[in-house]
């Protein structure tokens, strides 16, 4: 036990006929964490993304509620009547009166003769 300990203390087993094999395995494990931190950080970058692209809808969509509230607001018939005042416009005090068109038949060129 105390040898193993020591020689792995010492790195002897970098430094002996088989030391190949080890540095291919501690470069390849290099690598996979080479690999797993640069897919952690863009999987944060993503998860960044979608946090501020989700806090921007939900900003547009509380405007756009106010604009629309805002819009039926300007449409109601007190606030336009409000403004027609101030330009001089008064509503009309007599109601609207339906007007009904009768169409004239047309006649035939013999019933236009007997006229």
């Amino acid at each position: 036990m105390k040898n193993g300990v020591y020689g792995l203390l010492k790195a002897k087993f970098l430094n002996n006929e088989d030391a190949v094999k080890n540095w291919r395995f501690i470069v390849f494990i290099i690598l996979l964490a080479i690999l797993m931190i640069a897919n952690t950080q863009r999987f944060e970058q993503k998860v960044f993304k979608i946090v501020e692209l989700t806090n921007k809808a939900k900003e547009l969509r509380s405007e756009f509620v106010d604009r629309r509230s805002e819009l039926m607001k300007l449409k109601m018939e007190s606030t336009v009547s409000e403004k027609m005042i101030e330009k001089g416009i008064f509503p009309s005090t007599v109601p609207p009166v339906k007007i009904k068109v009768i169409k004239e038949e047309d006649k035939t060129f013999l019933g236009k003769l007997w006229q």
